[in-house]
């Protein structure tokens, strides 16, 4: 089964991207650098043997780790250095097989995607996107971001943001609150 990677700049966006992807009915789990090493190794176990189908990570999984199934790579924020776009496209493609990478990129990020650009001799091409079927998601997924902020607000408030104990997958009771009818759905 083929599975994706989403990296992130910062602990805080790897924690609300994988709760809001919970909140929209994706088993997503996160790795970062705040995380205690058991519970690090317990979420890339989850999602190596398919129990989780989305892995959202900071640059602690860029490198050193060995999954073969990944055959997505997601930048949702364009890395600070061009080395580590490298590490963590190489991701995917392992073993001789094909993969994707993905850049979101903001206007404050054209200059050093054009350094990524220029390092890699390759010149990306603009995904595709019609803003009717963008803007049909746009009130659920902001809901889901909603949610997943006072999640990381409770979270935070009531056991206080201890080392190893931010962000991990304690939390799996909450996944699904809006696909389950805990909050606003758009049509499909």
């Amino acid at each position: 089964m083929p599975l994706p990677q989403i990296f992130t700049r910062t602990c805080d966006s790897t924690r609300k991207i994988a709760l809001s992807l919970r909140n929209l009915g994706f088993g997503a789990v996160p790795i970062h650098g705040q995380m205690s090493q058991p519970k690090r190794l317990g979420a890339l176990n989850k999602f190596k043997a398919g129990e989780r189908a989305i892995l959202v990570a900071t640059d602690v999984a860029a490198r050193g780790l060995d999954i073969p199934s990944v055959d997505v790579v997601i930048n949702y924020d364009v890395p600070a250095n061009s080395k580590d776009y490298v590490h963590r496209v190489g991701r995917t493609a392992r073993a001789g097989r094909s993969g994707r990478s993905v850049t979101i990129v903001t206007q404050y990020d054209v200059e050093m995607f054009q350094k990524i650009e220029h390092l890699t001799g390759v010149k990306m091409e603009a995904f595709p996107a019609e803003r009717e079927e963008v803007l049909l998601l746009l009130e659920q997924v902001s809901s889901a971001q909603r949610i997943a902020t006072m999640q990381m607000k409770e979270a935070d408030s009531g056991k206080g943001k201890k080392r190893g104990g931010a962000g991990g997958d304690e939390d799996e009771g909450r996944r699904g609150f809006m696909a389950s009818g805990g909050g606003k759905r758009g049509r499909r």
